[in-house]
Formats: structure tokens, C-alpha cells, sequence
């Protein structure tokens, strides 16, 4: 890839204008096994000269050693970045069953401090509730984290895997720069209302996992079987069993796809999130997530890409067809609140 950047866009009406792919940091110390952290490092730094300037973290990936790890990257750049970090999540590391959701004032208030002290930066610039408790009110949640914009500790506003009426709420109490949920090839839930709902209020849409945690590049088929002990794919319904096989062969026409431009499979699956922003008229900012500069490059060359409509037909009835839940326990996502 050459050293050509990518061109920007405003995240949503409410938020600061930033590179049309961001980076998904997660995956640097958590989730899909070892690392090499000095490829890692450089990967950071390659996507920022490469235009990307959109950097999503939080406090839950690693039980906070996500934002350590970034935190010299983000401090050496932090003029030239916006900077993503979530809270909602809470875990235990001597407990991996244990999950808790907390959207209350007190702990919105400790999380983000916690966030500052391990990033080493006074301010994030989009802080999400990263899940939903619904047992809070939203103007509870949404209210205390207005405070910290008063404060001067978050400069804008996200919610990650929301419903339309929960948006719509949000965005009374104060206004959200984005909202974040998984959107791609295989994950076209978001489409049923919230995406709606962000054109309408200004909000852009940030997806997740637009690569289907890698199955849609083709890099594995069986998660059980290809990956490591300590890879989280392996817990996912979609990457293990029969279902793997029968989504493997949902990606045929994306092969054909990426033969007919001469790229890869990830390329077609980015190229196609990244063209909902024409299709549903809001803006649409990525956040693949990599660990390696090759893979890196390869993302962001996905934004010169244009598919046809008869490509982009031929992808449509992919989604529908897809075997299984896109987590062990969908109550961890916005389904059934849509």
C-alpha cells in the first residue's frame, strides 16, 4: 500500500471529524492469543500515518492492560488522535464466569478515572457505556456521564449495543457522537432500527467485528479446532461445530467477489460496511482490529474499493443464512430490546 491516507468524515453531528476506518485495539492484549507487541506498536503507529485517527480501547479488554498498553502511543500522538475507551463491563480474573453490568453514577465516575490514570491523558475523547443495564435509567447513566464532559475528563458521548428508544433517550439527556455495535457481512441486526435512529438523530455508527472476528477473511473455518486454547473464538456458536462448516460455505460469494477485483476476502467484507454509509446515509466508521501492519494496510486499502450493485446483491442473503448466535449468550448484545 502506498503512504496515501484516508479521507475523513465528522462522527456524527455532535463529534470531531476522523479517518473513515479506525483501529480496534482490542485484539493487542486480549481475546485472539499471544502477541508480538513490538509489531503491535508499529501497527499503531502505521495506521495513524496512514490517515486512521480513531483509536478504540476499554477498560474491560485485559482487565485494563489494553489501555497500559497503548497508553505511550496515545501520549506521544494525543493532539493528532481521537481517542475511544468504554465502561458497563465488569469481570473477574479469577472468575471467568463472572460478568456484571453496571451503568450506576458511582461506578461510571471510578471507571473513568481508572481509564485516565492507566491511558496517562487528562481527557477521553469518546467514552461509551459499553452495555446496557436496563435496570438503570438511561437519564441516570447518560446524566452522570454528561458530567464528565462538564468536567473536562470525555469530550463526546457513545453507547455500545443499544435499541432505537434507548438512543432516541440518550440523546435527550445529552447529545451522542456515536454509537457502536456489530455490523457486517454475517451481523446485519443493527438494521432492524437502531441505524434509523442514528441518521435521524446525527449520530454516526461505529461497527464492530466488521470482519466477523476474522471468519470472514477465510483465515479459519473451525475456531474449536484451528485456534489456540486461549483464543475467545472458540466460545462463539458461529466459528465451532457444524456451524462453522455451514457458514465457511456462506462465503463463496465473496470469494467470487474478491477473484473478480483481485482482493482479498477481507477487503469485500470492509468494502461492504463501508459503502452503508452511502446506503443508509449516516456516517460509517469501522474499527477493524489487527495486530500486524500487512493486515493493517490491507483494511484501509478496503476504502478505495466500490462494489456494484450486482455485488453487492449477491451479498445481500448472506446474513440470513448464518448459523448460530453471535454470542454464547445473546443477552451481552442489544437483540430483543431492538
Amino acid at each position: 500500500m502506498s503512504n496515501e491516507t484516508i479521507p475523513t468524515a465528522p462522527l456524527g453531528t455532535a463529534g470531531p471529524e476522523v479517518g473513515i476506518q479506525g483501529l480496534g485495539c482490542m485484539g493487542m492484549t486480549h481475546a485472539y492469543g499471544p502477541t508480538d507487541t513490538d509489531e503491535a506498536r508499529a501497527t499503531l503507529e502505521r495506521a495513524l500515518e496512514l490517515g486512521v485517527t480513531l483509536f478504540d480501547t476499554a477498560d474491560i479488554y485485559g482487565f485494563g492492560r489494553n489501555e497500559e498498553f497503548i497508553s505511550p502511543f496515545v501520549r506521544a500522538n494525543r493532539d493528532r488522535i481521537t481517542l475511544a475507551s468504554k465502561f458497563a463491563i465488569v469481570r473477574r480474573e479469577d472468575d471467568p464466569s463472572y460478568q456484571e453490568i453496571r451503568n450506576d453514577r458511582a461506578y461510571i465516575r471510578q471507571s473513568v478515572e481508572g481509564s485516565l490514570r492507566r491511558l496517562g491523558v487528562d481527557h477521553i475523547d469518546l467514552y461509551y457505556m459499553h452495555r446496557r443495564n436496563v435496570d438503570v435509567p438511561m437519564e441516570e447513566s447518560v446524566g452522570a456521564m454528561a458530567e464528565l464532559v462538564q468536567e473536562g475528563k470525555v469530550r463526546h458521548l457513545g453507547l455500545s449495543e443499544v435499541s432505537p428508544g434507548e438512543l432516541r433517550a440518550a440523546h435527550a439527556v445529552h447529545p451522542i457522537a456515536a454509537v457502536q455495535s456489530e455490523w457486517s457481512l454475517f451481523s446485519r441486526d443493527v438494521e432492524n432500527g437502531v441505524v434509523a435512529a442514528a441518521k435521524e438523530l446525527g449520530v454516526a455508527f461505529v461497527p464492530y467485528s466488521p470482519l466477523g472476528r476474522g471468519f470472514l477473511t477465510g483465515a479459519f473455518v473451525s475456531a474449536d479446532k484451528e485456534l489456540g486454547q486461549d483464543d475467545w473464538r472458540r466460545t462463539q456458536p458461529r466459528f465451532t461445530g457444524d456451524n462453522a462448516a455451514a457458514n465457511a460455505a456462506l462465503l463463496e460469494p465473496v470469494r467470487e467477489i474478491a477473484a473478480a477485483h483481485g482482493v482479498s476476502l477481507a477487503q469485500v467484507a470492509l468494502a461492504w460496511v463501508q459503502q452503508r454509509s452511502a446506503v443508509h446515509g449516516l456516517t460509517v466508521i469501522p474499527i477493524p482490529g489487527t495486530r500486524k501492519r500487512s493486515r493493517l494496510e490491507e483494511n484501509l486499502a478496503a476504502t478505495r474499493i466500490t462494489l456494484n450493485a450486482d455485488e453487492l446483491a449477491a451479498l445481500e442473503p448472506i446474513a440470513g443464512k448464518v448459523a448460530g448466535n453471535r454470542y454464547a449468550d445473546m443477552t451481552f448484545t442489544s437483540v430483543g430490546r431492538e
